[in-house]
């Protein structure tokens, strides 16, 4: 290999200029909306190929597959699946305010339900898409830059005859940045574009007073009004947003709640997060007033019904509902776009600059083009009428020449050599002759029957149009409030055809305030079987059943119905429980596993000590590992409400043989390890160390083995372990200290 051609540099260069080239790539072809037709590029690759296929509005629909497939092929080099996911986007009416394609089949629901795949569903243009995007675009409105394989054209950008950036909003993640751009409404952003392009002097405050906010294709309310402006000012902040909520009147003097309208947020699988959530209030008797929660939204609209006991507070349900549930939300708004090539956040001032210098841009394009093609016309007509003029001459000049070559260079310079003319007068008349060559060719393709006077007469009357057309095009392109009157013309003709009524309120809403009832505290006893089944019952009771209860529980925790239930495991971790959320009832009544309550899960882990926290926080815990760490810990390290967090910190491949809280200080360790080593020593032996720490080594071990199990039990207590069928009295144990080998066991 030639050395000359090898070229050495920094593999981390290399790296770096390479991500660069790729988070770039993601920014401006993929992810990001361009502020000029605030589409992003695979939604104007879609729209451009079924316009080109001609699958317009007034056309029948063709299959989504063609669709993705002719995208694919010839502009949009990706997957197939992010083709079809911006068609069904663009076509629903509950994520666009403006849909732009007209969707035939399944194309999902508001509550989260896929579109069909694309082989079943059709799709056409919408008519608005059309007229307000693809208009035009043979007049070289846009420029057209080839596709990835350089063997088709496509628009750079289409040509947006409104803020479409404004009126369906946007959404992207690109490479270290994102976009999020509420939807508003269409004839409000068209009046406030018209007022800013006649007073280019307005403010945000202005504006708003025309356009007050997003407007949301689901409707609600947006209840932080006076912080819009700073919003709209920057670029980005955050929307609160709130459901609608009515009281409607039953039977019965009863009332009950109905949802009619919901946060843009909610859409998809939140509604039924909200509806569970709503079932989980009422499971854990967060309130006791609601009686039933039935779905009942069609295509007509959403409506979700609570039915409410009699005399229930209306009012405090539903500040609980805005609390506690996402039926209030926050739409975060980044309103970041790309603007001359590059991705920038813009505010409202902003993008209308932007927006308006396009249409003046546009406008300036389209009607220079017809101002040319008029030029052209108006020179072939008038080359035409002068022929009229001279018909007898043109007529004996064709009858005269040998060829058309010979013909058309007498009509343009006045050459008539090799022409045989009737007269030298004739031959005089014709050397003065000077048409021009589009003249030339038009006079020599013109039909004998434009000679007939009506046809003259048509003739002079089209030149009359010509001569005006000329004159408007140059007056709009020559003057500035010609052109923005033209652009403003064009705007309330949009309003007129496609302007809804405001879907969203406004307004500056009260808090919601929610305060829970105060639990009443009162003494439970917490009882869990050998299965982890639990639940908790009264002092008086469990009094009552103390003997049976003590002897089919492997857990009897007196604790408060306020307190926690905390659960030590093998893994080294804490789960907890709150005892509100176990089953509360009689004695023989259901029981549930624990693992409903609480993050452990008893088929992962085991459990090895349950203690009620307000006990833990006065006691120590004391872990013994299977590698032969232990440690003592302070219960007030585990002062936690995540339901999990770290007991102790272990090694790569350790586990957790003993976890459990200690009754005594002078209370005796005993461990013995998997070759029959026994060792006995003092708890105070152990240091106290943070949760965060391994812990100290607490029996000498040989290569490979580990701990096979310890026990803890206060001075002068009888007890016993089962070692390989053998009974071992552990008083018996002489005593020695930590980190020892131990007494071999003989068995």
């Amino acid at each position: 290999m030639n050395e000359d051609r090898i070229i050495k540099t920094e593999y981390s260069d290399v790296m770096q200029k390479s991500y660069i080239d790729y988070a770039m790539s993601v920014i401006v072809a993929r992810a990001l909306p361009d502020v000029r037709d605030g589409l992003k590029p695979v939604q104007r690759r879609t729209l451009y190929d079924m316009h080109e296929l001609g699958i317009k509005s007034d056309r029948p629909y063709r299959k989504c597959a063609r669709i993705v497939g002719d995208t694919m092929g010839k502009y949009h080099p990706h997957g197939d699946s992010s083709i079809y996911e911006a068609l069904v986007v663009m076509s629903q009416d509950f994520k666009k305010g403006l849909p732009l394609v007209d969707g035939h089949g399944n194309f999902g629901s508001i509550e989260g339900d896929g579109a069909a795949a694309m082989r079943y569903t059709e799709a056409r243009l919408q008519k608005v898409s059309e007229e307000v995007l693809l208009a035009d675009l043979d007049k070289d409105i846009v420029d057209f830059i080839p596709n990835f394989d350089e063997t088709e054209k496509e628009p750079n950008v289409l040509p947006a005859r409104i803020p479409h950036l404004l009126i369906n909003g946007a959404e992207g993640i690109a490479v270290g940045m994102s976009t999020s751009i509420p939807p508003h409404n269409l004839g409000e952003t068209i009046d406030a574009m018209k007022a800013y392009m006649k007073n280019p002097k307005l403010t945000v405050e202005d504006l708003l007073q025309i356009m007050p906010g997003p407007d949301f294709p689901t409707g609600g309310i947006v209840v932080n009004k006076d912080e819009l402006t700073e919003i709209y000012k920057s670029g980005s902040g955050k929307i609160k947003l709130r459901g609608k909520v009515e009281v409607e009147k039953v039977k019965g003097g009863k009332e009950q709640l109905v949802i009619t309208e919901i946060p843009y947020t909610m859409i998809g699988a939140n509604i039924g997060k909200f509806l569970n959530d709503i079932g989980t209030l009422v499971e854990t008797k967060k309130t006791t007033d609601i009686v039933d929660i039935t779905n009942q939204s069609s295509k007509e609209g959403i409506r979700i019904v609570l039915e409410l006991k009699k005399g229930a507070d209306t009012e405090l349900l539903t500040n609980m509902l805005y609390k506690k549930t996402r039926l209030e939300d926050t739409f975060g708004v980044n309103m970041l776009a790309v603007a001359d090539g590059r991705p920038e956040t813009l505010g409202l001032l902003s993008i209308f600059d932007h927006v308006i210098d396009f249409q003046f841009e546009l406008n300036t394009r389209k009607y220079r083009t017809l101002l040319n093609k008029e030029l052209d016309k108006k020179e072939i007509q008038e080359g035409l009428i002068k022929a009229c003029e001279v018909i007898d001459l043109i007529i004996e000049i064709l009858r005269g020449s040998r060829d058309i070559k010979m013909a058309k260079a007498c009509l343009i310079s006045g050459q008539t050599e090799g022409i045989a003319f009737r007269s030298e007068r004739s031959r005089k008349q014709a050397t003065k002759l000077r048409f021009t060559e589009r003249q030339a060719t038009a006079i020599l393709e013109m039909r004998l029957y434009r000679l007939i006077g009506l046809e003259i007469e048509a003739l002079m009357k089209e030149h009359e149009a010509t001569m005006k057309h000329i004159a408007r095009y140059s007056e709009i392109l020559n003057n500035y409030d010609e052109m923005a009157k033209v652009i403003i013309k064009e705007l309330d003709q949009y309003k007129k055809a496609y302007a809804t009524p405001r879907k969203t309120v406004i307004e500056n809403g009260k808090e919601a305030v929610f305060v829970e009832k105060k639990v009443e505290e009162m003494p439970v006893v917490f009882l869990m079987d050998r299965f982890g089944y639990c639940r908790t019952v009264d002092q008086s009771t469990y009094e009552r059943n103390k003997e049976a209860a003590d002897s089919e529980s492997r857990y009897v925790i007196s604790c408060k119905n306020t307190d926690r239930i905390c659960i030590f495991t093998d893994s080294g971790k804490l789960h907890t429980a709150k005892v509100l959320d176990l089953p509360f009832g009689k004695f023989r009544d259901k029981a549930f596993p624990i693992d409903n309550y609480s993050n452990f899960d008893s088929g992962q882990e085991e459990m090895l000590c349950l203690v009620s926290m307000e006990e833990l926080l006065q006691k120590k815990m004391l872990f013994v590992t299977k590698q032969g760490m232990g440690k003592i810990v302070c219960g007030q390290e585990y002062d936690v409400r995540t339901r999990t967090s770290m007991a102790t910190k272990l090694s790569e491949g350790d586990m957790v043989l003993l976890a459990q809280k200690i009754e005594e200080e002078e209370s005796q360790v005993v461990l013995w390890s998997e070759s029959g080593y026994f060792l006995k020593f003092l708890t105070e032996e152990i240091p106290e160390k943070k949760k965060a720490a391994v812990g100290v080594r607490v029996m000498k071990l040989q290569t490979k083995e580990h701990i096979e199990g310890a026990c803890l039990f206060a001075k002068g207590e009888k007890g016993s372990i089962c070692y390989k069928e053998k009974n071992v009295e552990l008083q018996r144990l002489r005593l020695t200290g930590r980190d020892q080998k131990g007494t071999k066991l003989r068995v």
